[in-house]
């Protein structure tokens, strides 16, 4: 990557000045805590219990593991950043960290069209749910997310560190993104964002047509069902999943898809919580309040282990 000018730093910038940081700080602490133990429950959940051995719950385990990559990506960058006035991130670990989110939102947003087809074939055909989402189509769905989002963060973190930075190396932001980084490039950014309307895009409104299509699909099906006779599990199981899409899609777009704006000039870091910090602590509590499934399992998981404990707590004192 050739940088036009010698900088070697940048400064996050987005929480100077701003009052009351110790309560953002616990605030955030707590969103990084829950979301962390949230998604990590979901994973041991899916990996230990037998009746969550689907194909539907191995793609949900796969999100809150992205999930937690994810976050992990900015939260802990927003928590120093709110302690340190002016934090500082060096070049190279600015196009580490851009590489990374964008490798896994894009991954995220194709794994998320992936369960949008999960749900279709389990609704609509379900005679042959085992063999159209076999254990092989799973993994190769996983895989290929993986794929897109490394294709997805590559052509994006080359492009926007070929531009020459002059100026101010200071970032209107809590991590390196995209948007703040054309900012404070010297020269004309336009091939940057036309690639970013046009790459992103594609992949972004592509996979959300794809989820739009499966649940026009679903809901079609769905409501020729008789009432009472399933009509009712089949919305609800729906219902979780394009909460989560909805979050996700629809804040992302208006980062990075929206016209520029004077309002939100200097604000564009509070649209990325959403997506960066909000959806991936609504993921687990979304998919196990609405989920009997893993609300199950869940009990079954903590009476077991309760049951070795006091087992054991009772023969050490036997």
């Amino acid at each position: 990557m050739n940088n036009g000018t010698d900088v070697k730093m940048f400064y996050l910038h987005a929480f100077a000045n701003m009052r009351f940081k110790c309560l953002y700080f616990a605030f955030f602490l707590i969103v990084y805590l829950v979301t962390m133990i949230g998604n990590f429950l979901i994973i041991v959940l899916t990996i230990k219990d037998h009746l969550l051995q689907t194909s539907m719950y191995f793609l949900l385990r796969n999100l809150a593991f992205l999930d937690i990559c994810y976050t992990s990506t900015t939260l802990p960058q927003l928590l120093v950043n709110l302690l340190i006035e002016h934090l500082a991130i060096s070049l190279p670990a600015c196009i580490v960290q851009l590489f990374a989110f964008l490798s896994l939102a894009a991954s995220e947003s194709s794994l998320l069209a992936s369960m949008a087809y999960d749900r279709y074939v389990a609704i609509c055909n379900p005679l042959r749910y085992s063999v159209l989402m076999s254990k092989n189509v799973c993994l190769q769905m996983v895989t290929g997310t993986w794929i897109i989002g490394v294709i997805f963060g590559t052509i994006h973190t080359v492009n926007t560190f070929r531009l020459p930075f002059c100026g101010s190396n200071v970032l209107n932001h809590y991590f390196c993104d995209i948007p703040p980084l054309l900012k404070i490039s010297c020269i004309d950014t336009l091939p940057n964002e036309a690639t970013v309307f046009a790459v992103g895009g594609f992949l972004m409104h592509g996979c959300f047509l794809m989820i739009f299509g499966s649940y026009i699909q679903i809901f079609c099906s769905v409501l020729r069902i008789p009432k009472g006779c399933g009509r009712k599990k089949g919305l609800s199981t729906c219902v979780s999943h394009l909460t989560v899409v909805l979050l996700f899609y629809g804040s992302g777009s208006c980062m990075y898809f929206r016209p520029k704006s004077k309002v939100l000039a200097n604000k564009e870091w509070l649209l990325s919580l959403f997506y960066t910090s909000i959806t991936p602590l609504l993921n687990p509590l979304i998919y196990s309040l609405r989920n009997k499934d893993i609300q199950g399992a869940f009990q079954r998981q903590f009476a077991f282990y309760a049951l070795v404990f006091l087992k054991k707590t009772f023969e050490k004192y036997a």
